[in-house]
């Protein structure tokens, strides 16, 4: 009997999740990769990592149709709105079930987002698309200060600042247009009135709410995550209003296909998108909600991707957090108590990213990020209590670089 395949593309921070949910459902996973050294550490689980080009279709169609002389392809999909356009492309040549390429593509363009939610009267914050610093000066002038400044193609926070004057406008301005690797042809900055309140994001899979969860960042002008919260302490109205903002964009926006999430925030006037993400949310948050709802979105966004039945049912209703650990100055690394605060009961996870003595240069964005701890309980006072003693367990330090003689 012909083994059956699930193809996996290269990217995003759940993969290592995909793999072990697809074995669960008896699907062999094959990893399709420009770079198959950086599997490396699932060669033991004799996981393939298959070097191609993932941006070039005609050759990620080769190797699928070599792969299906040996194996049955039951389902292709990837965890990064990078690639997820071309995974929608392969899975309708090959006619696997997938996400619309166009809606991918047009929602991954952040200013072709903004405008198909202004036309679907979808509350967003006011925008301008720009070019150069004279037309980033020009839209912070009508949006007025502070603004928010970002690519108009990209994840991660990477290049978002909030410019809080004339003079963080100018610097940032000149930081974005001189990261020519940034921009795939001509520079696209979008300038945004900075929409202050409460940031939520809110978790869907097709066109049904999973859950809210309520984050925060830590301070600015950078947008760097430091922890949240499934799910968020809303009362009935701000859930029903954040809900149905959110699902809004799925008409909008030309999504309902597998699992994708909104980032908001709660203004003055009621919740406003920031963005729409095409995609699973990144690590840890499929496994808040499981240790919040007990849904596993991995496992039913795979379910999805082979074309079979799929199950949303919330099984109970505890509280899972997240705590981010980020450097607060570069330097270098030495940290030690991850043991300790493991051992905290209700904590389920303690990472480490990076080894003692690394040295540490801060981007101002998700690279930032050196650990996490996640704990879950029945109570969301008692989540913050365990998260708050388990991280006080980890003991670390970022020690300056040494000056150099002048």
């Amino acid at each position: 009997m012909t083994r059956r395949a699930l193809i996996l593309f290269d990217g995003g921070s759940n993969i290592q999740r995909y793999v072990e949910a697809s074995k669960v459902l008896d699907l062999h996973p094959i990893i399709l990769t420009a770079d198959p050294d950086r599997y490396d550490y699932f060669a033991a689980e004799k996981v393939q990592a298959i070097q191609v080009d993932t941006g070039d279709l005609d050759a990620l169609i080769r190797v699928c149709c070599q792969l299906r002389a040996t194996y049955d392809i039951a389902g292709i999909t990837a965890g990064l709105e990078s690639v997820y356009a071309t995974v929608g492309k392969l899975c309708r040549y090959f006619d696997l079930p997938g996400p619309n390429p166009a809606s991918i593509e047009r929602c991954c363009d952040k200013f072709t987002q903004r405008q198909l939610l202004g036309e679907a009267s979808v509350p967003i914050p006011d925008y301008r698309l720009a070019a150069n610093a004279a037309e980033v000066e020009r839209a912070a002038a009508e949006i007025g200060l502070p603004a928010v400044l970002k690519p108009a193609v990209g994840s991660g926070s990477i290049g978002v600042r909030l410019c809080r004057n004339a003079d963080e406008l100018a610097e940032h301005t000149t930081h974005l247009l001189g990261e020519r690797q940034m921009w795939r042809s001509s520079p696209r900055i979008l300038v945004e009135e900075f929409a202050q309140g409460p940031l939520y994001s809110a978790d869907i899979m097709g066109n049904e709410l999973i859950g809210i969860c309520a984050a925060e960042f830590g301070l600015p002008p950078h947008f760097v995550f430091r922890g949240y919260t499934h799910p968020a302490q809303l009362t009935y109205e701000e859930h029903e209003r954040i809900a149905n903002v959110s699902l809004s964009c799925s008409q909008a926006l030309g999504l309902g296909w597998g699992p994708w999430f909104v980032e908001l925030r709660w203004t003055k006037r009621g919740p406003v998108v920031i963005e729409v993400n095409p995609r699973l949310a990144g690590v840890p948050d499929p496994r808040l909600v499981q240790l919040a709802y007990g849904v596993d979105m991995v496992t039913e966004h795979i379910k999805i991707a082979i074309g079979e039945e799929w199950d949303l049912r919330k099984r109970y209703s505890h509280t899972a957090g997240v705590r981010f650990l980020i450097a607060e100055r570069d330097g270098t690394l030495d940290w030690s108590g991850d043991t300790d605060a493991a051992a905290v009961p209700g904590v389920t996870e303690v990472e480490l990213y990076l080894e003692p003595k690394v040295p540490i240069v801060r981007k101002g964005d998700y690279r930032d990020i050196i650990g996490h701890v996640i704990a879950a309980s029945p109570s969301f006072a008692q989540t913050e209590e365990i998260l708050e003693r388990a991280v006080n367990l980890i003991r670390w330090s970022v020690s300056p670089f040494p000056r150099l003689c002048e």
